[in-house]
């Protein structure tokens, strides 16, 4: 791999540049951010797929922390038969 950068700097071909990937920000933290509620099932939803699993925090840009908070509140919501465990 490193022999194929140093034939094609030699040959003058142009290097390739970095993409730049903006950094996402959570959604519920900051003004006018969206609150955790296990009774919101909307908001809630937009963070599960459509096989019923929990999307991963790097996929939907949750902290953290409020990646915790939100697993909870789905497991409540679940629990509760607000939201289904799996959607068919």
């Amino acid at each position: 791999m490193a022999r194929d950068n140093e034939r094609t700097q030699e040959r003058g071909a142009p290097q390739r540049r970095q993409f730049f990937r903006r950094r996402k920000s959570c959604p519920f933290t900051g003004e006018g951010a969206m609150k955790i509620d296990h009774k919101d099932a909307k908001t809630l939803f937009k963070f599960v797929s459509e096989r019923g699993k929990m999307i991963p925090s790097r996929i939907s840009a949750v902290s953290t922390k409020k990646q915790r908070e939100l697993a909870i509140a789905i497991k409540r919501a679940r629990y509760l038969a607000i939201m289904p465990y799996v959607n068919d």
